[in-house]
């Protein structure tokens, strides 16, 4: 009986603290000893989930590791990335440097032309690139990658010497001169010293040779001229010169209506030109010059009208900023027919006065003394002299303008002068005295290609005699205008030769018809050039 009943206290005793263990009331409403046992447990579970100061410093060392490393590959990458790019940017580089110094510069700049608008302004590339273009022709491209290397290095000394020899290779002497001192002045090394010495001495003897300046021209010159004699082409009634003349035909011949008949002949021909000249600098401001000409017209069948002329002569020019001053004296002879002679001698004065490289003025004025001597054999009654003897004084003016793209080119000009008759007194004198002429002329020039340019001219004058003739109604003054229209082409073969066709449409209009004539004038000229 005592066993059993301790027997059922262990068992209420039992229940009684498992009841206690897994009560959760919340605080305040259990007992006050129940409580308490609820916060410990709660607490002992709570520091039992914490970890230790040991574990918290391995999972920081741990993340700290992981973050290292993760920092470091990404520096790797990066790092092979940017050496990558400079690989992607150096290769070109080094491959056009590799071409150069295998002889091969046109590969080089092939290589290096399309990056320029990307990697322009970097030295190392410019300058690859002007050595590229220098040394396969290109010497105008080669110049402004070194000026680029210069704008950011200008004690680059390399860069300017191959600067100069681009310009030497432009023909642009003074600047080629002035960055070869340049680098002199640097203090190179003995080599580069040797080089610079050999481009100066070249430039050297290049200026003193060019004080001299020669050249000649011969030409051969085949056309076909429609009215050799420029003779009238039309029938003349001789009433409408001289009634009294026609009056007295008719009275002789019978013919009520006695005419001239049309007189122009037309002929095929040949021609020979040959020519040069030579000049000298003096100081810097300076020229002397001189020249001579010789032309030789031939017809085919009417060689009465054959001419044969040469001519010479010899100036100054002075030369000083946009204007240059030129003095000329001339002389010569023409020759027709084999007999008849006219002498000539006289001076040109010119100015020029350049604007800009587009535009440019220039006046001149000429004076000429030509005096005829002979006659035709077959015709003695027209002595050269009495239609020969003249003193000649003409001006004028000019303007030139070149057009922007620098092919194409546009000229005017106009004059005004005056023909003096001086006959000697003993010589039948020339029916109309004193001549007074003006006249314009325009005309252009364009370059088709850089073999062809085109060219043409139209001219007009107008020119009145003082005297009265006999020969026009109402004892008139002698009246002309006179028209012609050149249209041709150069085209140039090479440096030296060169062939140009050529139209000439020419017209004169007289109030004494005899005066009057057409004319047609069409030529090959094939020239050579000696320089």
């Amino acid at each position: 009986m005592k066993l059993a009943c301790a027997a059922g206290w262990v068992l209420s005793g039992l229940v009684l603290a498992m009841s206690g263990a897994y009560a959760q009331e919340p605080a305040g409403t259990a007992v006050g000893g129940k409580a308490k046992v609820s916060k410990k447990a709660r607490a002992a579970a709570k520091k039992s989930v914490q970890p230790d100061a040991r574990t918290l410093r391995v999972q920081r060392e741990a993340e700290a590791r992981a973050k290292a490393v993760l920092e470091a590959r990404q520096r790797a990458e990066a790092e092979a990335k940017r050496l990558a790019e400079i690989e992607a940017r150096e290769k070109p580089l080094r491959n056009a440097d590799e071409l150069i110094k295998g002889g091969k510069p046109a590969e080089a700049y092939l290589l290096l032309e399309p990056l320029e608008f990307e990697r322009s302004g970097e030295v190392r590339f410019d300058y690859l690139l002007g050595i590229a273009a220098l040394d396969s022709g290109k010497p105008d491209k080669a110049t402004l990658a070194f000026e680029r290397v210069l704008a950011v290095d200008p004690n680059f000394a390399g860069a300017r010497l191959d600067m100069a020899r681009a310009y030497y290779q432009l023909g642009d002497l003074p600047r080629a001169k002035t960055e070869f001192e340049t680098v002199m002045g640097q203090n190179p090394p003995e080599a580069a010293k040797a080089t610079i010495q050999k481009y100066l001495d070249a430039i050297a003897a290049y200026e003193e040779a060019k004080k001299t300046h020669m050249s000649a021209y011969l030409e051969g010159v085949v056309g076909n001229d429609s009215n050799v004699n420029t003779g009238t082409g039309s029938t003349i009634s001789v009433s409408s010169l001289s009634p009294g003349l026609a009056a007295l035909i008719t009275a002789i011949t019978g013919n009520p209506n006695p005419q001239i008949p049309p007189s122009q002949r037309r002929d095929n021909y040949l021609g020979v030109n040959a020519g040069g000249e030579i000049s000298r600098s003096i100081g810097a401001n300076w020229l002397v010059y001189g020249g001579a000409d010789v032309r030789q017209h031939g017809n085919m069948v009417a060689t009465p009208y054959d001419t044969t002329s040469t001519e010479g002569r010899a100036g100054v020019m002075y030369a000083k900023e946009q204007n240059a001053y030129k003095l000329t004296l001339v002389g010569g002879q023409a020759y027709s027919a084999n007999s008849m002679r006219r002498d000539s001698v006289g001076a040109n004065a010119e100015w020029q006065h350049t604007f800009s490289p587009a535009n440019q003025l220039n006046t001149f004025a000429q004076y000429a003394r030509n005096r005829a001597v002979g006659s035709p054999p077959t015709a003695p009654g027209t002595d050269a002299r009495t239609t020969g003897n003249t003193d000649l004084v003409l001006a004028g003016a000019g303007w030139l303008h070149i057009m922007a793209d620098g092919k194409k080119a546009v000229f005017a000009s106009a004059y005004t002068g005056k023909e003096l008759d001086v006959v000697p007194v003993n010589v039948i004198q020339p029916p109309d005295g004193k001549k007074r002429f003006d006249g314009v002329r325009v005309g252009g020039q364009v370059a088709f290609t850089d073999q062809v340019d085109g060219f043409s001219s139209l001219g007009w004058q107008h020119a009145v005699y003082s005297k009265p003739n006999a020969f026009i109604v109402n004892n008139g003054n002698r009246d002309e205008y006179q028209y012609d229209l050149i249209v041709g082409a150069n085209w140039r073969l090479d440096k030296l030769w060169s062939v140009k066709p050529q139209a000439w449409f020419s017209r004169k209009s007289s109030n004494l018809a005899i005066y009057s004539y057409d004319r047609t004038d069409i030529s090959l000229t094939l020239r050579r050039d000696f320089k």
